[in-house]
């Protein structure tokens, strides 16, 4: 058993020990669910289901969360969309702490929601009309919530994506890039930051934003459109939402078709202008060269698992092309 399945079994392990903290017997089923950011579990006993997400640790501190689940409340409250309610301990508590060695691990439970997530073969572009629409509620919202005082989210700018000390890691870390390809990605990088520069952070443009509204955190059911994972949640370009929707395909044929979509469903409730839409592309790329550093830095993730190589050339190959239709 290598060092990442010993730390996955004792989560399991220490999970297992606090499920009467949230109701649950200790011998209700616990399934793994997902790995990426953090680690996601869902737990069951009958009737009663709950997804526990164990939160990676270094990444965001309590307050940080509490913040993400003040939104999500407020976002519910107000009818905005459909996202999963955060379900307190037994005691009330939203965020729990877990110990696991010399650690602590936060952990939040969610209300379980039945659906799945889209996949990028599929003709999406009915759920890009909706989930435009969806957004551009979301960023209405943003713009007008009184947020607590003592609200604390990351910012996610040019620096903090692509520095070297980026939130997500650093993409110059990318699997198999050369010289040269560091190169053409560091001159992609200065001119995305010229691109957004010139964009600007006006309050119409930055705010409060899901920052990963990517197909793995959308559940559709029939008709029903739920977002879950406001995880990265942030202050960011609002038009960056987008561009984290076509995540992980963002070299694809289908990418034009969507966008319009999206942009057809966003502008049933706001504006865009022809400078808004000019902005995408700057912002498409910058999420690619993200999810480079992200790729890079969780090794143990299956997604990053299969991305590769091939991930990192079809970068170079949008790099490229922004950079010449410029």
């Amino acid at each position: 058993m290598n060092q990442h399945d010993r730390l996955l079994g004792s989560l399991q392990a220490a999970l297992r020990q606090n499920l009467g903290r949230w109701g649950l017997s200790p011998a209700a089923s616990l399934t793994l669910l997902n790995l990426s950011e953090n680690t996601v579990f869902i737990a069951g006993d009958g009737a009663h289901r709950l997804v526990l997400r164990v939160h990676r640790h270094g990444y965001h501190h309590p307050e940080e969360i509490a913040a993400e689940l003040a939104w999500i409340a407020a976002l519910r409250k107000a009818q905005v969309l459909e996202t999963p309610a955060p379900v307190p301990a037994t005691d009330g508590q939203l965020v729990l702490t877990l110990r696991l060695g010399d650690a602590d691990r936060s952990v939040v439970a969610f209300e379980h929601v039945p659906g799945r997530s889209p996949e990028p073969q599929e003709d999406l572009t009915g759920w890009f009309v909706r989930l435009g629409t969806v957004t551009a509620r979301l960023h209405a919202h943003s713009r007008l919530w009184g947020r607590p005082d003592d609200f604390a989210r990351k910012r996610w700018t040019v620096e903090t994506m692509l520095g070297p000390r980026g939130h997500w890691g650093d993409w110059r870390r990318a699997c198999g890039l050369s010289a040269a390809g560091e190169a053409l990605l560091d001159r992609a990088a200065t001119a995305i930051r010229t691109a957004l520069a010139r964009y600007g952070t006006a309050p119409d443009r930055f705010g409060l934003i899901h920052g990963d509204l990517r197909l793995a955190n959308l559940l559709v059911d029939g008709n029903r459109l739920s977002v879950i994972d406001f995880d990265d949640c942030g202050f960011g370009w609002f038009l960056y939402d987008f561009a984290a929707a076509v995540s992980f395909f963002e070299d694809t044929p289908a990418v034009p078709a969507l966008t319009e979509a999206w942009v057809a469903g966003y502008r049933r409730l706001a504006p865009l202008s022809a400078e808004d839409l000019g902005v995408l592309p700057a912002l498409i790329l910058l999420r690619r060269m993200l999810l480079l550093a992200w790729v890079a830095s969780h090794p143990e993730a299956p997604t990053a698992q299969a991305m590769g190589q091939a991930y990192t050339e079809g970068a170079l190959a949008l790099a490229d092309r922004f950079l010449t239709l410029r």
